[in-house]
């Protein structure tokens, strides 16, 4: 997509913490955060230190908060792109528009970063099911801030729909694309099949025409 992605943290990365943040993200987003142990991740990377997450993280949840900068910001800098462009041109002009700002860049991330968008969309469906306010604490003020821009060029879109209806709408938004595209991404994913209905552009405007339907149904 041209996109220049961050490099901070894989400036850093040695290929044992390469190993140990692609095991533990395919861990988490297949059985859920809570339920891996840091020993498992470590074993199931290879590695014979079983204190080996410890050792370059500290804490399990301090590896759970890079994981998820890792895909929030790459995701970040795709939509910061994609919003540039459409706010030159004066956009988002309709709601279908500003939605679809906030999928496709989620979507491509998954279908295009083999290393960092492999299970990252199950992966945060998961972490946001059971820890929300950790997503919205590690996330707030700077990787999420292209999803802010949306939510804001929404609230200008939906005008005659009261401010509190506006933000239940966007939970509901949260979900309904949380679990879609966590749901495409393991489909996509099993290559038992070629799966062509989940593959094709005319799903994803599915995807993108009915969340905003969700945005736009009348009261």
């Amino acid at each position: 997509m041209g996109v220049n992605q961050p490099a901070a943290s894989a400036a850093r990365d040695s290929a044992t913490r390469r190993a140990l943040k692609q095991t533990a993200r395919r861990l988490f987003a297949e059985r859920g955060i809570r339920e891996v142990t840091v020993r498992e991740i470590a074993r199931e990377a290879g590695q014979r230190n079983q204190g080996a997450v410890a050792y370059h993280f500290a804490t399990k949840d301090a590896l759970v908060a890079e994981l998820l900068i890792d895909g929030a910001e790459r995701i970040e800098a795709r939509r910061g792109a994609l919003l540039a462009r459409l706010e030159a041109d004066g956009g988002p002009v309709s709601i279908r528009e500003a939605v679809r700002a906030i999928v496709v860049p989620s979507a491509a991330f998954a279908d295009e970063d083999d290393e960092h968008g492999s299970f990252f969309n199950r992966f945060l469906l998961r972490l946001s099911m059971h820890e929300p306010g950790f997503v919205d604490r590690t996330l707030a003020g700077r990787y999420n801030v292209g999803y802010q821009r949306c939510l804001a060029h929404l609230r200008r879109l939906m005008p005659t729909i009261p401010r509190e209806a506006q933000n239940r709408r966007f939970i509901f938004l949260g979900s309904y694309l949380a679990s879609l595209l966590a749901q495409r991404e393991a489909i996509l994913a099993d290559t038992q099949s070629e799966h062509p209905h989940w593959r094709s552009e005319k799903t994803m405007e599915d995807l993108i025409a009915t969340a905003a339907a969700l945005l736009e149904a009348v009261i």
